[in-house]
């Protein structure tokens, strides 16, 4: 069973049709020790830093995510949760990772939304068998500035930032899995297949 960490930060029914789309046997759950059993967490989101944060700490999953030893995914707003620092609402992160969550400079429009290029920076197995250079839908206004030995993949948006991160049983994107076709149902199946 994979748990879907639900924190009122959205995306979540996406990524949960995705999954059972891949015979994947999975709950939506804000209680943590639903999440701490499970096989296989993930952990999506769009919204704010500071409300995100804010309920999780209501629900007393914040501890619990950096307890987690089973296969961990990290998406768009998780992945910058799982972070030491957001700059959006000055938000004192998860510290799972090393990366400061930055926002884009004012000389590039933001949200970065749409299709773009994800260059894999590093072997991992949550891309197996997807090409370099594969694109991905992205919709973020602010970007994991990371280090490199927990970078998997890059993306180019004025500058190149991290798209990937992995770190132990750790996994991160910054775009969105459930909604990048082909490659983005392959990068979710190499995730449950390492829940098995």
């Amino acid at each position: 069973m994979i748990a879907i960490i639900n924190y009122k930060a959205g995306n979540v029914a996406s990524v949960k049709n995705a999954l059972e789309r891949l015979g994947s046997a999975c709950t939506v759950t804000s209680d943590p020790e639903e999440i701490l059993s499970a096989d296989g967490v993930i952990f999506p989101g769009q919204g704010r830093a500071g409300a995100a944060l804010s309920e999780l700490q209501k629900a007393r999953i914040d501890t619990v995510i950096p307890r987690i030893t089973k296969p961990f995914l990290g998406i768009c707003l998780g992945m910058q949760l799982l972070g030491r620092f957001s700059e959006e609402d000055n938000t004192k992160c998860l510290e799972v990772f090393q990366g400061i969550s930055r926002k884009f400079p004012p000389t590039l429009k933001t949200p970065h939304l749409g299709w773009n290029k994800a260059e894999l920076t590093k072997k991992s197995p949550l891309t197996a068998g997807i090409t370099n250079g594969s694109y991905f839908y992205f919709v973020h206004s602010y970007y994991m500035d990371a280090t490199e030995d927990q970078t998997a993949g890059t993306t180019s948006y004025g500058f190149d930032f991290t798209s990937i991160m992995q770190k132990d049983n750790f996994f991160a994107v910054q775009f969105h899995p459930e909604k990048s076709g082909a490659q983005g149902l392959r990068l979710l199946t190499n995730f449950y297949e390492l829940c098995l």
